[in-house]
């Protein structure tokens, strides 16, 4: 029995000849063959799309482009195909060209929060490091639309260079994510020397890779890829799976091999229309990433990015979703459902509210099933003594090794040294009212 299914052998035929199919497995000839243009995706999958359709989709590739590996395309259902999660992730649509008024180019603010070339650095003790600008495939919901397949390009050493420079100038970043595109586009012996500068970084403790190569490309997971990442723990990796039918056996391998080598995984999937809004779906999917030692992570909510108008779903739909999962799943197998605020606010964790009111003694609560109940409060909290100022603090917390930072935000607000008794946006008209008078 042949250990490839019926479409991988009639694509790889397709794509060569016969023989070719003993290549399937090869990462690098699956990205020599990668699929870029509408005819040759109608040849490979055996189907034929209507004139007018074709034509228009055509008309989306001038502005977003097409990228799809065999081994991606071998995963969709021809029989119906309009239809089909990994057709909806992979294949180009007229809709991506409408421009909703919200759509922005860079929805979460990147580049503002850009202190040099391919740094991110948003929140106070982490970094988002841009290593790559390919990808495997291009999927069509892809939030850095504006600069990810626009240019097949690769960031040159020098602009790495002042990448690592500035981590190494800012003792207070202890978390780098390395993100593109996809960093294992990269060559083992590119990402290796990468992951050696951080690593000998003092105050880097976690190196966090984010890649999508297990779901659109699993045989890029290969031993010695593996091997090399193993020299450099602490290194965690966030993948990507959207919809369960991206689980297969080759995915599976790929993740074994990973979490066989001590790198914790987690994965970070995006709702969408048409492809995953569905509380069954969603369940069915983080289920399989538990089972195969992945813990789900986030939900997105999708970005405001230009072309995905067509994507989104209502916010309330994700907090349907999260009353499906909470309480009937295991907890670990319940992911934080987000709104990537746009113009750079962050992650803003929405769920569904389980407190109903509270009083000074009391709090009322409901649960997964709807059930009110309650929790007493303690009749009498002497808490240590502690006013927040922990640059000063004198208090033993048995945290050697702990490092401190300016408080911020909300934060701020709960310090009793800091004066500050609120936050107002700078553009607040009461505010300029009262410079005025």
């Amino acid at each position: 029995m042949s250990i490839y299914s019926p479409k991988q052998q009639q694509i790889a035929g397709k794509i060569e000849s016969k023989p070719a199919l003993s290549n399937w497995k090869d990462w690098k000839w699956q990205l020599r063959h990668s699929v870029r243009d509408i005819g040759t995706f109608e040849r490979l999958l055996g189907i034929r799309l209507p004139a007018e359709l074709k034509e228009q989709c055509t008309q989306t590739l001038e502005k977003f482009p097409l990228a799809v590996t065999p081994y991606y395309l071998s995963l969709i259902n021809r029989q119906n195909y309009a239809q089909d999660p990994v057709f909806r992730q992979s294949f180009p649509s007229p809709q991506e060209l409408q421009m909703g008024q919200c759509d922005m180019a860079d929805p979460l603010a990147e580049d503002e929060d850009s202190p040099v070339a391919g740094i991110t650095h948003r929140y106070p003790d982490r970094v988002l490091f841009h290593i790559s600008n390919i990808c495997a495939m291009y999927c069509r919901h892809c939030t850095r639309k504006r600069k990810v397949g626009d240019t097949d390009s690769i960031p040159q050493r020098e602009e790495i260079e002042k990448g690592l420079a500035y981590i190494r100038s800012t003792p207070v970043i202890r978390d780098v994510l390395l993100s593109g595109g996809d960093p294992l586009m990269l060559s083992d012996e590119h990402l290796d020397w990468i992951l050696t500068e951080l690593r000998a970084i003092p105050h880097v403790q976690v190196i966090r890779i984010g890649s999508r190569m297990p779901v659109v490309l699993p045989y890029r997971i290969t031993d010695k890829l593996v091997s090399m990442l193993k020299k450099h723990h602490p290194v965690w990796l966030n993948t990507h799976f959207n919809h369960p039918s991206e689980i297969t056996s080759s995915a599976k391998e790929a993740l074994a091999k990973l979490a066989d080598a001590g790198i914790p995984l987690g994965n970070q999937t995006v709702l969408l229309a048409g492809v995953n809004d569905c509380p069954l779906i969603i369940k069915t999917l983080v289920q399989r990433l538990v089972e195969n030692r992945v813990r789900p992570y986030y939900l997105y909510q999708c970005d405001l990015s230009e072309g995905l108008t067509h994507f989104r779903t209502p916010v309330g739909k994700g907090m349907e979703i999260m009353e499906s999962l909470i309480g009937h799943t295991s907890g670990f197998a319940v992911p934080t459902y987000v709104i990537d605020a746009p113009g750079g606010g962050g992650k803003i964790p929405v769920m569904p509210n389980y407190l109903i009111t509270l009083a000074t003694n009391k709090v009322v609560l409901r649960n997964y099933e709807g059930v009110i109940t309650t929790y007493q409060e303690p009749e009498s909290y002497e808490p240590t003594f502690c006013d927040r100022n922990c640059a000063d603090c004198h208090l033993d917390l048995h945290i050697e090794g702990g490092a401190e930072y300016e408080a911020i935000g909300i934060e701020r607000l709960l310090s009793d040294y800091d004066a500050t008794i609120s936050l107002t946006p700078e553009d607040n008209e009461r505010m300029k009212r009262r410079n005025d008078d």
